[in-house]
């Protein structure tokens, strides 16, 4: 059965030439993503920043409502359309400064799609599955593995996914691109008796379906892990969770795997993801994960 490791697992990302984590403090953190630099509201970052000053071509103002909201400002011009950046070999995506505060991909997730990348090593026939997929850098990261079958409720990040991966020059690789409500998906794909070599999935705290359907974290997490193990078996190789802005103990994610994939051997891990500040090496912590694994 799969075991629980209650140490929790700290999962870094370093910088790359797409992206900088430049410095962080009193709040906010200042980014760089390519040739563009940024500050955003950053909580955790309590601490003072090392840097005097935080020369930047814009900058995310949050509105005064808790569940987001809020504008850029800029200082210099930047694309209004977006810029090319990439990771690793293969992986293209067009960053972009959204309404969300985002740019259109998550880096603290880099070494999330390593992870995955070791777990699956040299096969290149899995089935995957990237629900909550977004922008897709995930799928993509995946596409080298097998089949990716790539799940969104909102056509417009599907349609970006679609136009990343013509991007990275991965139109012939085999992936299901679906605007599609990840939980009644998954429950389909538990009907029609399908199986995965692994999934990954980043559920927000709140959203809503293509169709209305509205989704809380907190009430639905428990019955999509549920679909989600229905989905693998001994032979399947991982499921990776991660969970942003929520009052939530990794541990309590952790727990809530180590009792469905009981039957399954393995073992579940639980951590935070961070990232890493490039001169200064601090941590600056991101998300809570939970992680099954069944290493071969």
């Amino acid at each position: 059965m799969a075991e629980l490791c209650r140490d929790p697992v700290l999962m870094v990302g370093e910088g790359w030439d797409a992206y900088r984590l430049l410095d962080s403090g009193h709040g906010r953190k200042f980014e760089e993503y390519g040739p563009y630099r940024f500050i955003r509201p950053e909580p955790q970052a309590m601490w003072t920043p090392r840097l005097d000053d935080w020369n930047a071509h814009g900058e995310f103002v949050p509105g005064s409502d808790e569940d987001g909201g809020g504008r850029w400002q800029y200082s210099k011009n930047v694309p209004e359309s977006g810029w090319e950046l990439g990771w690793g070999e293969e992986a293209r995506f067009t960053a972009q400064c959204t309404p969300f505060r985002h740019l259109g991909f998550f880096p603290d997730m880099a070494p999330v799609w390593d992870w995955m990348g070791k777990q699956l090593g040299e096969t290149r026939d899995a089935e995957t599955m990237n629900l909550f997929g977004y922008t897709g850098v995930g799928t993509q990261a995946l596409s080298t593995y097998g089949r990716v079958t790539h799940v969104d409720a909102s056509k417009k990040s599907v349609a970006q996914a679609r136009e990343n991966a013509a991007l990275a020059g991965l139109d012939d690789r085999p992936i299901r691109w679906l605007v599609e409500d990840a939980m009644k998906y998954a429950a389909r794909e538990v009907r029609r008796g399908r199986r995965y070599d692994g999934i990954i999935l980043d559920p927000p705290k709140f959203g809503r379906g293509p169709d209305g359907e509205v989704w809380r974290l907190e009430q639905g997490l428990p019955d999509l892990i549920s679909d989600c193990r229905q989905l693998l078996d001994g032979d399947s190789r991982f499921l990776f969770l991660t969970v942003y802005a929520v009052r939530m103990s990794s541990l309590a994610l952790g727990g809530l795997l180590q009792e469905v994939f009981a039957d399954l051997p393995g073992m579940v891990e639980h951590g935070d993801l961070a990232v890493q500040e490039d001169t200064s090496g601090r941590l600056l912590p991101t998300a809570i994960f939970a992680r099954w694994s069944n290493p071969r």
